[in-house]
């Protein structure tokens, strides 16, 4: 019998300790190394969403008389109005008794008068604006809104906004130069766009508080005793084109309209994902009843100009953008024989993302033709009013300290949220358990938009690290769902596992190596999924777009992730012959873990939760808005489910909480 040299008995146990202390981290390593191997070809779930979306946009009608289209268009108006901008508590917000508060006048330039106001929105959200009103009025004269894109810093002192509505004042019209939300003035905490969303949380439609704030803008302008509502104008460079669009479309008062690059077709934007633009660009449903292609044809017989620009470095170029839009639109007009009330103008010089000289002359032009037809020498070409500009503080106006925003908005709506509160408690029999849980989870499906996906699996690939006791198999696994998306799986297993735990990360499967190897330590099958929006299923660039573009064709960022899962568990199930637990890392990923759980109570089992919320309303106190976790502002969810509500739909399955959000 041989035996180590003394002087070796050393290095071995030095070995073998170095083995012990090192192991986990090798085969961590190895499991990384496993969990990112690619299985989805590059570009498939941009393609995927591309079509996925597209797929659900509704074409513009046939139509061949104007009293079709005019039924056509009464109905979508309605729809657009009733179940797109006032759902939830925007119908109470509509109707509501606002304020006017009329502040300070001050000297403006040859001609004019600068008057200071403050408006609500609705109760409590004040607007600050400017009217710029001619010294000598007689009779009834043109109405201007005016209203601002994405300037942050100066919003209504913006130079090119301030030309404009002098140049409008000095032609005897009233103009209005109104704040946006976020900008300018409002440009505060609580105010950013993505954080419409959480108004949308509560069952109420983000979108409101814009479209009223240009609604309740257009009032003001038209209780002036010298306005005239046969000539009644808005127009405004890109969010300011979008809100002129939305307005114009939606509120007959509107008789002119010049949109500037602020708006494409939602068609147009899923192949040209600049023009995705923020929350409100994209509204949650919006898609269901009418695309922006619609929008504008909802425009005719009344004089619309829609300007655009050739090299546009922000988005919505003219090359791209316009010609969809004409292609919807020109049929309508011709339809009322008014083919020439609809006019299109491309920038070239400078062609950029602007509003500047060549483009606001087209509008004066128009303004000459439409708005003083027997004015023989309506002269079209800008007044120089260099020497008239005001700076920010000169046109500063006073609102409340307290003046209401999305998020306190929200804050208020949620404190009344859910609306049935009460879950059966420990003592509650099964069967009434059950007989809470049935409908409960009917009210989910629909909220989440959740239809069931069946999973047809095709092996892409198969892996093998490690030797031994250590030796891992890997099999690659692509899961076709309902003709929709593509699901890539990597299933693990070492040795005999007696258990299967479904893992999946919001930050991807490859950042959950070290749970997945604790799973394969303990046993387990792991199955760790990249479901919609995350991982290798991740769209790139600016996701949370995507999502949104998701939710405005009518699903739901949430829903589709918690389907997915569920389609995984239930493949799973046929495949193993038992149910399979889900571990979910991150808060996003834990409530659709909850939301699919809960849909699926014979395919998914034992839940394990790293990160999740106590509340939703924890993600209203904590500002978060849809840019961060998209996933998180399902439409009416907190109305009827907080994080409670989901869990008792667990029950009797095993829920644990790992490292839980305070």
């Amino acid at each position: 019998m041989s035996s180590c040299p003394r002087h070796e008995v050393p290095r071995l146990l030095f070995a073998i300790l170095l083995l012990v202390v090192t192991w986990p981290h090798l085969a961590q390593s190895q499991v990384r190394d496993l969990l990112q191997t690619r299985i989805l070809a590059p570009g498939t779930p941009r393609a995927e969403l591309i079509r996925f979306t597209e797929s659900r946009v509704p074409p513009m009608p046939r139509v061949t008389s104007k009293e079709q289209w005019e039924a056509y268009a009464k109905t979508l108006r309605q729809r657009m109005l009733d179940e797109i901008v006032f759902r939830g508590a925007a119908r109470e917000w509509r109707t509501a008794r606002t304020g006017v508060q009329w502040m300070e006048t001050i000297p403006g330039g040859p001609g004019y008068r600068i008057r200071k106001v403050r408006f609500e929105a609705l109760p409590g959200l004040w607007i600050p604006a400017l009217l710029y009103e001619p010294e000598t009025l007689k009779g009834r004269v043109p109405v201007v809104l005016n209203v601002n894109g994405h300037d942050r810093p100066q919003g209504k002192a913006a130079d090119y906004k301030q030309i404009r509505c002098i140049n409008q004042a000095r032609r005897g019209m009233l103009a209005l130069n109104v704040e946006w939300l976020g900008m300018g003035q409002l440009h505060r905490d609580g105010y950013g766009h993505y954080l419409m969303n959480q108004l949308n949380l509560c069952g109420t439609s983000g979108l409101a508080p814009f479209y009223l704030s240009m609604s309740r803008g257009l009032d003001l302008l038209l209780s002036h005793p010298h306005a005239d509502p046969k000539r009644v104008a808005v127009a405004g460079l890109s969010g300011g084109g979008w809100q002129t669009i939305t307005i114009s479309a939606l509120d007959p008062r509107v008789t002119l309209s010049d949109p500037v690059a602020g708006y494409s077709s939602v068609l147009t934007r899923t192949r040209n994902f600049d023009d995705l633009g923020d929350s409100e660009q994209a509204p949650c449903d919006m898609a269901t009843v009418g695309d922006y292609s619609h929008l504008t044809a909802l425009r005719a017989p009344r004089p619309t100009l829609l300007t655009f620009n050739a090299i546009d470095d922000c988005c919505f170029a003219a090359g791209h953008a316009l010609p969809p839009l004409l292609k919807a639109a020109r049929p309508i007009y011709q339809l009322y024989g008014r083919r020439g009330n609809l006019w299109a103008h491309i920038n070239f010089a400078p062609g950029t993302h602007n509003f500047g000289r060549d483009n606001r002359e087209v509008l004066y032009r128009m303004f000459g033709v439409h708005f003083f037809p027997d004015q023989e020498d309506f002269d079209a070409r800008e007044i120089d009013v260099a020497s008239e500009l005001k700076t920010t503080a000169e046109l500063h106006v006073t609102i409340p300290d307290d003046n209401a925003t999305f998020v306190s908005l929200a804050q208020a709506l949620a404190s009344r949220l859910p609306l049935n509160p009460t879950v059966p408690d420990a003592g509650t029999t099964a069967d009434a358990r059950q007989a809470w849980q049935m409908p409960a989870r009917d009210r989910l499906a629909r909220i989440v938009r959740s239809r069931r996906y069946t999973a047809s699996a095709s092996l892409v690939n198969e892996r093998i690290q490690g030797e031994g006791a250590g030796r891992t198999r890997a099999l690659l696994w692509k899961l076709q769902m309902g003709g929709d998306w593509t699901v890539p799986v990597v299933e693990l297993v070492r040795g005999t596992p007696a258990r299967t735990t479904i893992l999946v990360a919001e930050k991807g499967r490859a950042a959950a190596s070290e749970t997945a190897e604790s799973l394969l330590r303990n046993g387990h099958r792991v199955l760790a999924v990249d479901p919609f929006y995350l991982g290798e299923s991740a769209i790139g660039g600016r996701d949370y777009l995507f999502a949104l573009l998701v939710s405005t064709v009518g699903d739901r960022p949430l829903g589709l992730q918690a389907r997915q899962l569920g389609a995984v568990a239930a493949w799973s199930s046929k495949q193993h012959r038992h149910t399979s637990g889900v571990v979910a890392i991150g808060p996003r990923v834990a409530l659709a873990t909850l939301v699919a759980a809960g849909l699926e109570p014979e395919a998914i089992g034992d839940v394990s939760l790293y990160g999740s919320y106590r509340s939703l309303k924890q993600v209203i106190e904590s500002k978060i808005g849809v840019n961060k976790a998209p996933e998180l502002f399902c439409f009416g969810l907190l109305q009827h489910f907080d994080i409670p509500q989901l869990e008792a739909l667990v029950h009797p399955r095993r829920l644990v909480h790992l490292d839980r959000r305070k």
